[in-house]
């Protein structure tokens, strides 16, 4: 079984990315939260740590080998136990795990069931069982530092026009900051849908942006 994959990040899609290893293209179902993080890091050499399962229903005939992609191996750990919660499975979990595992860990502990219906497709008696299910099991998760984010930049495929200024473009914005902007659009009141396709615009319409308050401008219609 294959446990880590580097390669270069070819596309990032709406609910998986496509990674180059040789001459190989590889499909890996990623969570929210990391598809995020990738989004600016297209044409870079990128490494997750991978899991495998098989996807068909219990009558199925045929089963499909898919490949599930983490930025770290602590973030596929709460994956697997996240889906230990009854009536969560591989696909659920990927579609809720779309704030940073600390944050989700962290409202576990604190048994905020509430904060965890926030997440997209958890409802209430979800987030009670996930509660009652992990309350004793995240603290690990709740205590641990973020990573560190990757430079700006490192390991990405040279590009025509490399060796001209490109500080100002949005390639090298720090994948933390579209993970604040996601953020700060959820506080003043958008579902976790609206605030990801507004980031996904604002990516995709390629203006440039340095920090948090810069981006919500470019959102907004303002710069």
């Amino acid at each position: 079984m294959i446990t880590k994959m580097t390669g270069l990040l070819a596309r990032v899609l709406d609910e998986e990315i496509r990674l180059e290893v040789g001459p190989f293209e590889y499909q890996l179902l990623v969570p929210e939260a990391t598809r995020r993080q990738l989004q600016l890091r297209t044409g870079q050499e990128v490494t997750l740590h991978v899991t495998e399962y098989l996807e068909g229903n219990q009558n199925a005939t045929r089963f499909v080998p898919r490949r599930l992609g983490f930025a770290t191996e602590a973030e596929l750990e709460f994956f697997e136990l996240f889906c230990t919660v009854e009536k969560i499975g591989v696909k659920k979990a990927l579609k809720a795990i779309a704030r940073p595992v600390k944050e989700i860990a962290d409202a576990i502990s604190r048994q905020d069931a509430k904060w965890l219906t926030t997440l997209p497709g958890v409802g209430a008696t979800t987030a009670d069982q996930i509660v009652t299910t992990l309350k004793r099991k995240v603290t690990k998760f709740a205590v641990a530092a973020p990573p560190a984010p990757a430079p700006a930049g490192a390991g990405r495929r040279p590009a025509a026009g490399d060796g001209e200024p490109a500080a100002a473009a949005v390639s090298v914005v720090d994948g933390q900051v579209i993970e604040d902007v996601y953020q700060a659009l959820m506080s003043v009141g958008h579902n976790p849908v609206e605030a990801r396709l507004k980031v996904d615009q604002l990516i995709q319409s390629g203006k440039p942006f340095a920090d948090v308050g810069a981006a919500l401008t470019l959102v907004y219609g303002k710069g």
